[in-house]
């Protein structure tokens, strides 16, 4: 494509964005391109997995505000899926939004070089609501990135070489994060990874003492055990009564530094702040993100005990990582107005007892439907509901998605499906989506004969 083609290509697109509402033919438009461009530039593999989870490959996503999102041509849908996390404070939420567009219209990015406030107001406030005496902050763009610098932080700090986590744990796709993830899927292809890894039973602290044991007893130092409080990608898998308790006692046995992955645990999803803080265990790095940027901006991190961080690190403030974007500005913004938001509306209750409600909802269809729900588990609004057969949660995804709420398995089959709504949602909208999913299930009890 010449140039005078890309810049009339570029007019069009910036067009559809600067367009309050678009002709039907831009809709049209818009669809077919999607299409294109996602099989010849994205993934043309993206569509074959849209399709197992939905009634439309093609479906694009145009708008959202509150607990909705729309299509191109304007239909709306309920999010329960809530982008595994991210929505706790619904879509858009103009409480957040205003202070955003008050910073870009200030200042978006910085200089790298200066010292930028906000960073700093984000940084005293992740203090004051993390439990402990976790202190100093690192702001990243993403999660697996949060989990990169939680890894590296742990081994200088510390000195030790190993990992220890946990089979099915899932902490990123980057080469580290994935290395400390326990499921083949996403392993196999990049074996071998960063080495001295070792990966144990989730739930079964026992495990963990042997792993660590054994390493100090050949001679090998244990840098960190990194552990989700909840399992998500797994399928909201809870631990035992205890097990977090146990983990940090033989952590401190060893001076092994305990590293909780709270991205999808933490900003008031499952009923506290932090899953964390209703152990009554407090990790030495704790990694968050998700819902951190309010669903407006991404932005993550890690906050850790202050004996971490040696003076290695405080000679070099640049060792640990520097990232270009990481707790920029308008990110540090938006995380800021977030955390006001929740403590104002307090988001983790909400969140609690709304679970609470949606929990029982799901629990009275299964008695309806005892032979496809096998299972129903989890916390505050970090909700898993497993089914015989992968086969039948997509259909059921499917029958949900036909009626206008995304719900959606993990990334790599729907055995269990997730429910995330946004803490704001409403008991009236909970209802429709207990009418719904009753529906879908029905749906798919007729079609494989259950």
């Amino acid at each position: 494509m010449c140039k005078s083609q890309t810049k009339k290509e570029l007019e069009k697109v910036l067009g559809y964005i600067e367009s309050a509402e678009l002709k039907d033919e831009d809709k049209k438009q818009i669809e077919a391109d999607a299409i294109e461009n996602y099989n010849t530039f994205v993934n043309p593999g993206w569509l074959k997995y849209r399709k197992s989870v939905s009634t439309n490959a093609a479906f694009i996503e145009w708008m959202d505000h509150d607990q909705y999102f729309y299509d191109v041509n304007g239909e709306e849908f309920i999010d329960c899926l809530g982008g595994f996390g991210i929505y706790m404070c619904g879509h858009r939420n103009p409480e957040i939004l205003k202070y955003v567009s008050a910073q870009l219209n200030r200042q978006a990015l910085h200089s790298q070089e200066l010292l930028d406030p906000l960073r700093g107001y984000l940084a005293k406030v992740m203090s004051e609501i993390t439990p402990g005496d976790l202190q100093y902050c690192f702001f990243t763009n993403g999660g697996a990135e949060a989990v990169e610098m939680a890894l590296k932080l742990a081994r200088i700090a510390t000195g030790g070489r190993y990992i220890i986590s946990a089979i099915d744990g899932f902490h990123g796709k980057s080469m580290g994060a994935v290395s400390v993830g326990g499921k083949s899927t996403y392993r196999t292809p990049y074996i071998p990874m960063v080495q001295q890894v070792q990966h144990v039973q989730y739930g079964n602290a026992e495990d963990i003492r042997k792993a660590v044991d054994n390493l100090f007893h050949v001679g090998e130092k244990v840098a960190a055990v990194i552990l989700e409080p909840i399992q998500g990608e797994a399928g909201i898998i809870m631990p035992p009564a205890g097990y977090l308790k146990e983990v940090r006692a033989i952590c401190d046995e060893y001076g092994v530094c305990l590293i909780f992955d709270e991205i999808q645990t933490g900003m008031g999803r499952t009923g506290t702040m932090f899953r964390c803080e209703a152990e009554e265990v407090v990790p030495d790095i704790l990694t968050y993100g998700k819902a951190f940027g309010g669903g407006i901006m991404p932005i993550t991190g890690i906050i850790a005990r202050p004996h971490l961080w040696i003076e290695e690190l405080q000679e070099n403030p640049w060792l640990l990582g520097s990232p270009t974007f990481g707790g920029n500005p308008l990110a540090c913004s938006a995380a800021l107005a977030t955390i006001h938001y929740m403590l104002e509306n307090d988001i983790p209750k909400q969140a609690k007892e709304k679970g609470e409600y949606l929990i029982a909802g799901l629990k009275k269809l299964q008695e309806k439907h005892p032979v496809i729900l096998q299972d129903i588990r989890g916390l505050g609004l970090m909700i898993g509901v497993e089914f015989p057969e992968s086969h039948m949660g997509y259909s059921v995804a499917k029958g949900m998605f036909a009626r206008r709420v995304m719900t959606a398995g993990t990334l790599v089959n729907a055995k269990t499906i997730r429910f995330e709504p946004a803490a704001t949602i409403s008991y009236d909208q909970l209802e429709t989506v207990l009418s719904r999913f009753d529906e879908a299930l029905t749906d798919t009890e007729k079609e494989f004969s259950l």
